[in-house]
């Protein structure tokens, strides 16, 4: 089944869900479904999705400004780069979907208020995943748990949707989001090959 949907590597896990010690999505199964109605136009879903890219961007943005050791300021710079990047493939995919070409500051105007990827605020983040801010490790395990917070909120979203348009874009964000936790896994082992 996971193979059927772009994973390359699949491991059968000993024990189940209960023995996985990594990211999984949390919280009840309709967490941050409110962000997307099942009657939201293609349109809106790219506009809400973009609010979650801007949020989480600005999350990494202010831990940079909080965190003392320059490889975790790096660090958190570098995943608020990566999250203008999926800010852009936004912006890209709005013009696709309606043709209206916009910058990326005249699309970040639509948003009212930037929230964070998943559905979850950044307090429940931090208090769901305790880490220490100054430790790469930690900061990558954070940003991979929200990416898949994400992957969740956006395939849940695509199967309560009711109109073919709107879904095939939630799908496709999801699909943009699988690649997104890929990056971020292959940095992670980069960082754990350094330890």
């Amino acid at each position: 089944m996971l193979s059927g949907k772009g994973f390359s590597k699949v491991y059968n896990l000993s024990g189940g869900i209960k023995a996985w010690k990594k990211e999984v999505a949390v919280g009840p199964e309709d967490t941050g479904l409110y962000l997307f109605s099942g009657e939201a136009s293609a349109e809106e879903v790219i506009v809400t999705g973009f609010g979650l890219e801007m949020g989480l961007r600005d999350f990494y943005l202010s831990m940079q400004a909080n965190v003392s050791r320059d490889a975790a300021r790096s660090l958190f710079g570098k995943l608020a780069a990566i999250e203008l990047n999926h800010e852009e493939r936004l912006v890209d995919l709005y013009k696709e979907v309606t043709g209206n070409a916009l910058t990326l500051q005249e699309f970040a105007k639509k948003i009212a208020e930037p929230s964070m990827e998943g559905g979850l605020t950044t307090e429940e983040y931090l208090q769901r995943y305790k880490i220490d801010k100054e430790s790469e490790l930690e900061i990558l395990s954070l940003a991979m748990a929200i990416e898949a917070q994400a992957l969740d909120l956006y395939s849940r979203a695509a199967e309560k949707s009711k109109d073919d348009a709107t879904r095939r874009v939630l799908q496709q964000i999801a699909a943009d989001e699988r690649s997104h936790i890929a990056r971020l896994a292959a940095f992670l082992d980069e960082q754990q090959a350094l330890v």
